[in-house]
């Protein structure tokens, strides 16, 4: 019982760490002015609403990834049921909910974005 707990932990653990992997590139995709004439290498400032809709599709990326890692499990949950109709079942609802989840992401970062259009364009 101990051991499947231990197993149990550090499939959670993996899961996030490639997860935190994966969202890497989104969160060093910062442009910087380089240096030159006049320049001081500073980024150039951008405004609350900006920095907000970046922050919430980081999020928004990080929770698609994870329903996209539930639909993996519970695929390979369902071939591996080996005829157990009680994993089956267990596994059909993880890949229902994962997609429901996907779906929620998806219209939840177009709804996110124009929104972040509206702001934007009525403050320029």
């Amino acid at each position: 019982m101990r051991n499947i707990n231990l197993v149990k932990t550090a499939n959670i653990i993996s899961i996030f760490v490639i997860a935190a992997v994966m969202v890497m590139p989104f969160v060093a995709s910062a442009q910087w002015v380089t240096p030159s004439a006049g320049n001081t290498g500073v980024p150039n400032q951008s405004s609350f609403s900006e920095i907000a809709t970046r922050i919430i599709e980081i999020l928004l990326a990080v929770a698609g990834l994870v329903a996209v890692v539930f639909l993996i499990v519970g695929g390979f949950r369902y071939i591996t049921a080996g005829g157990n109709e009680e994993t089956a079942e267990s596994a059909k609802k993880t890949i229902l909910n994962a997609i429901i989840g996907i779906v929620i992401v998806i219209l939840a970062f177009v709804i996110v974005r124009v929104i972040s259009n509206a702001l934007i364009s009525k403050t320029v």
